[in-house]
C-alpha cells in the first residue's frame, strides 16, 4: 500500500506547490469492499471546501492520466481537522506552544500517553508540559519513541 501513497505523493507535489498547500498525510485503505484514497491538506490560514475541491479535481485528473491504482477507489480530499496528526519533525516544530497528545511505544515515567503543551522540540527530544491534578510537570520524550502524535483540543 505504501507504494500507492508514494506515487500519489509524487504526483500531488506540484499541485500542492502551485496552490500553496501542504500535504499532511495520504491514506490508502480498504473499508468493507471499497478502497479509499484519502489526501489531507492544510495551509497557514486553514483550508476550505474550495481548496479541497480544486485539489480533488487537479489530482483526480492526474491520477486518471497516470492510472497508478489498478482498481476502483474513492478519492477524498479534506482538512486534517483541529486534531491534526503530527507526523514529521516539521509538524512538531510548528506545534510548539500548542496542546498535543502523544502516545509512545514504551512507557516513560510509567506512562505511554501524554497530553499537554509542547514546549520544545530539538529534533531528538520533545519537551511537553503536562498537568497532573494541580501541578505541572515537564516530560522529555525521545522522538524515536513516539508511536503517534496529534494536536489536542482542550475544552475548559
Amino acid at each position: 500500500m505504501s507504494k500507492v501513497t508514494e506515487v500519489v505523493e509524487e504526483l500531488a507535489a506540484p499541485i500542492f506547490q502551485e496552490l500553496g498547500l501542504e500535504l499532511v498525510e495520504i491514506e490508502y485503505v480498504k473499508e468493507g469492499k471499497s478502497w479509499f484514497l484519502r489526501v489531507y491538506i492544510d495551509k497557514e490560514s486553514g483550508v476550505d471546501i474550495e481548496d479541497c475541491g480544486v485539489v480533488s479535481e487537479k489530482l483526480g485528473e492526474k491520477l486518471d492520466e497516470v492510472d497508478p491504482i489498478p482498481h476502483n477507489y474513492f478519492l477524498e480530499v479534506s482538512s486534517p481537522g483541529a486534531e491534526r496528526p503530527l507526523k514529521k519533525a516539521k509538524d512538531f516544530e510548528k506545534a510548539i506552544g500548542k496542546n498535543v497528545f502523544i502516545k509512545t511505544y514504551e512507557p516513560i515515567d510509567g506512562e505511554k500517553s501524554f497530553e499537554g503543551q509542547l514546549l520544545e522540540f530539538d529534533g531528538q527530544t520533545i519537551k511537553i508540559e503536562v498537568k497532573i491534578k494541580t501541578r505541572k510537570k515537564t516530560i522529555e520524550i525521545p522522538y524515536e519513541k513516539v508511536a503517534s502524535a496529534r494536536l489536542a483540543v482542550i475544552f475548559s
